[in-house]
């Protein structure tokens, strides 16, 4: 079994003098993916293509006018297809041998990763992405099937084996711990489901997609995926997923595109009683009313999913400023805040909080904004329309609410595009601005008296997918890590204060609204969400 490591490309290439070399190769990829645009790209179900009545254009939030592609609206008639030819499918890909199953991935990561630059190309043109976001995306697509064929092969395609022994005492009638004269073999084992629908959000369409695709398939389930395909669109890197794994030796059926808005594609997902379970990342009310369509109908689906969050960090009087203002700033207007790991409540200590926000300004006036194309550019645009209007409405209300202390404008960079300023502001605990999830590059800002206080307001939210804190006193480090309400926490990362979890490093998992299951992707309890538990026992 081949050791895991991570691609981190992008570190590779520099820690080898090659910077120049990753950009020219970048600067060809975007050159030559841009001639597969405004094609007609098909759906495929059970291995063939399939064409709809009406189709989807799909255009780059990078300037509109530019058509990535024209993809199918799916109808449920699609989706019942997909849902069939992968209910037939199961059958024999769940009896495929699991190490059989880890080298399919491994060699579907291979194709990624020789591939990478033109995927990651693709990506920034559909989401808006910097050539560095985007290949570090990639990156943790290969991560993700690397290190879950490794966690199948080392539980040994979790099955295990307990006997008990014969006992030469005799018993007239059983009972609970009766000694058998027989030994007792007893085989534990986990089980796939059967067919899972895979919901992929437009922030992550390579990674996440990629690794809720892999975590169900590798574990012998079969998959119909349904790409972003309403309003935020991200189709055509789906395209490209399917074709990988096709040419990696994934069979026909086992992995099912259809592309097509939610209210249709997905809610068929949800409704379908051949459909096993849901994995999904996006919004919380998104995901708790498929659960609770799901339920109130009688179906007893397994759903695996994230829900985004409302990310705190706390900046205690004695952190290192300069590192706590780089770290925040990354973390909350790196992609323009379009991740559910975005950080996007800061609660600094009062008496260093003047000094905290004229670094935290610095630091966000730095980032040059525009065609994430260009490599000298930090922020591109906003993914869409909607975006842009509660990123509008949210600095308005903040305006009327309390004080904008940076930003919140539009930038003219692209009039075909929607190119917006990070904001930092300041309003009260409880405005909305706190508490609703907003997915656009604004931050909040609240000063604290006391680290007990501090850490009640970090808490104070129905999400809990990230955390940090910034800290040197060992004290408050280990208060925050016993007291803070989320999955995934950090301290003192200059890097990003709250985003970049690295796969079999960190865990990226949430808690509260944040999640379900409680268990993480890219860790070792994954995979097990997937299959579900049964034991043999055999009497001899």
């Amino acid at each position: 079994m081949p050791s895991f490591s991570n691609e981190s490309t992008y570190k590779r290439f520099c820690e080898s003098g090659r910077e120049a070399e990753f950009d020219a190769l970048f600067e060809s990829a975007i050159k030559s993916v841009g001639l597969q645009f405004g094609k007609r790209y098909p759906m495929y179900i059970n291995g063939k293509e399939v064409f709809s009545s009406e189709s989807i254009v799909e255009r780059t939030p990078i300037d509109n006018t530019t058509i990535i592609g024209h993809f199918q609206k799916g109808t449920r008639e699609d989706a019942r297809a997909a849902i069939e030819a992968a209910h037939n499918a199961f059958d024999a890909w769940s009896k495929v041998q699991y190490k059989e199953r880890a080298s399919i991935f491994r060699k579907a990561a291979e194709i990624f990763s020789k591939n990478k630059f033109d995927l990651a190309a693709i990506l920034s043109y559909e989401n808006g992405k910097s050539r560095y976001e985007s290949i570090g995306e990639v990156d943790e697509a290969i991560d993700f099937m690397k290190y879950y064929a490794n966690e199948l092969e080392i539980n040994k395609g979790y099955l295990r084996k307990t006997k008990m022994e014969a006992s030469k005492t005799k018993v007239n009638a059983g009972f609970q711990g009766a000694p058998s004269v027989n030994e007792e073999r007893v085989n534990i084992r986990m089980m796939p489901y059967g067919v899972f629908g895979v919901i992929a959000p437009f922030n992550f369409p390579v990674s996440i997609s990629t690794g809720m695709s892999v975590g169900a398939m590798i574990t012998g389930n079969t998959v119909v995926f349904k790409p972003s395909s309403s309003d935020s669109m991200t189709m055509l890197t789906g395209i490209k997923i399917y074709q990988y794994f096709k040419e990696a030796g994934v069979p026909d059926g086992v992995f099912n595109y259809v592309s097509g808005p939610g209210s249709v594609v997905g809610e068929e997902l949800v409704v379908n009683p051949n459909v096993s379970g849901i994995v999904f990342t996006g919004s919380r009310d998104v995901g708790t009313g498929m659960i609770t369509k799901a339920y109130s109908m009688g179906l007893q689906k397994a759903f695996i999913v994230e829900m985004g969050g409302k990310n705190p960090v706390i900046v205690s009087k004695y952190a290192d400023l300069d590192q706590s203002a780089s770290g925040i700033a990354s973390a909350a207007f790196g992609f323009d805040g379009q991740k559910c790991s975005a950080t996007s409540r800061v609660y600094v200590h009062e008496s260093i909080k003047e000094q905290f926000i004229s670094k935290l300004i610095e630091k966000a006036r730095g980032f040059k904004i525009g065609d994430p194309i260009s490599k000298d550019n930090y922020m591109g645009p906003l993914i869409s329309k909607n975006a842009y209007n509660t990123y509008i409405e949210a600095i308005n209300k903040a305006k009327a609410d309390g004080r904008v202390l940076y930003g919140g404008n539009k930038v003219s960079v692209n009039p075909y595009g929607y190119y917006v300023e990070p904001a930092i502001i300041e309003v009260k605990h409880s405005s909305d601005l706190v508490h609703k999830e907003l997915f656009v590059p604004i931050l909040t800002v609240e000063s604290y008296k006391d680290f007990n206080e501090a850490i009640k307001l970090a808490n104070d939210t129905k999400y809990g997918l990230t955390a940090a804190l910034y800290s040197k006193k060992k004290k408050e480090i280990q208060e925050f890590s016993d007291r803070i309400e989320a999955g995934t926490i950090y301290v003192n990362r200059q890097t990003s204060a709250t985003t970049g979890a690295i796969v079999g490093l960190h865990t990226f998992v949430g808690w509260k609204g944040s999640s379900i299951n409680g268990k993480g992707s890219g860790s070792k309890f994954y995979l097990q969400q997937f299959m579900r538990e049964q034991s043999i026992s055999i009497t001899k």
